[in-house]
């Protein structure tokens, strides 16, 4: 019973934290014109919203957030943080679904943005919340010492370009005709999943002022919990269906992407999941109790159905 209450108690928080972020996005993709702004034209305005205003788990907003509060940052400059965060998460997604990517027609068990409007608008609104997010940390509603704001931003910009999330995006594509081995799998999913989450449990840490090795221990929380994510997501891949995720499932064996459990199996995956929870947790043990919800998040990230 008291790990059922401990279950309840980590999804009211995380069905917060989920609605905290959605009503700063949805001020923030509002019509109102910020200082510079010419226009906002509907259209574009519209695409973005939808693919941002569609619901979703937050959990990198989730996971940054909880990460700031285990220094006791200020929550205000964290979910505006966290905000930014998800605006490049979903222009991701929005790109990722595009038929010159992974031509998928449904995202969290909507169109997607191609398909709800066209590919010139996904293409543009996927561009405007890229520049958005860095909008969001820079403007002085994110009320940071300058020194973390810099940090903020360039923590950001790498995990989401070349060397992280962007990459990741180019090498997958790639395995497509180039089978990758087990290392770059890792990369290749270090890279396009692992980047974005292991930034937001690090810029939480950097929000909070902590001192560098605790920083470092939450940038290698973020790294664990990242696999996990991708290990848990390929399990589902190949176990859901389409209705239970809200995408298209089977995509990776049917596009002969290599993953690390179809090179070595459920039983395999699964323990390695188990594994990374462990390591997940002995990270956050010198914090005590006050890190027990991002451990809960660990193991719900790894155990998650959908």
């Amino acid at each position: 019973m008291e790990a059922a209450n401990d279950s309840l108690d980590f999804l009211q928080r995380l069905a917060a934290r989920a609605a905290a972020t959605e009503s700063a996005l949805e001020t923030i993709l509002s019509a109102q014109l910020q200082d510079g702004e010419i226009d906002r034209p509907a259209r574009l305005l519209a695409a973005m919203r939808h693919g941002v205003l569609n619901g979703g788990k937050r959990l990198r907003p989730f996971l940054l957030i909880e990460s700031a509060a285990l220094f006791d940052a200020d929550p205000d400059a964290a979910l505006r943080v966290a905000a930014a965060l998800e605006c490049i998460h979903c222009y991701s997604l929005i790109h990722d679904d595009l038929p010159s990517m992974d031509n998928d027609d449904l995202r969290r068990g909507q169109p997607t943005v191609h398909r709800a409007f066209d590919e010139a608008h996904a293409i543009l609104a996927g561009d405007s919340l890229l520049t958005l997010a860095f909008d969001i940390v820079a403007d002085p509603a994110t009320v940071l010492d300058p020194a973390r704001k810099i940090e903020v931003i360039s923590l950001l910009a790498r995990a989401a370009g070349i060397g992280g999330m962007a990459g990741g995006q180019a090498l997958d594509l790639q395995a497509e005709s180039q089978s990758p081995d087990e290392a770059g799998i890792i990369r290749l999913q270090a890279m396009k999943t692992g980047a974005l989450l292991r930034f937001a449990c690090q810029a939480g840490a950097v929000i909070g002022g902590a001192a560098s090795l605790d920083r470092e221990r939450l940038a290698e929380f973020g790294s664990a919990v990242g696999l996990a994510f991708q290990i848990a997501d390929d399990l589902l891949d190949l176990t859901a269906d389409t209705k239970a995720m809200g995408k298209r499932t089977g995509k990776d064996s049917a596009r002969g992407k290599g993953t690390l459990p179809a090179l070595h199996g459920e039983a395999w995956a699964r323990g390695q999941l188990m594994g990374l929870v462990a390591q997940a947790e002995d990270l956050l043990n010198p914090f005590g109790e006050k890190a027990q919800i991002l451990k809960d998040a660990a193991r719900f990230i790894a155990e998650r159905q959908s």
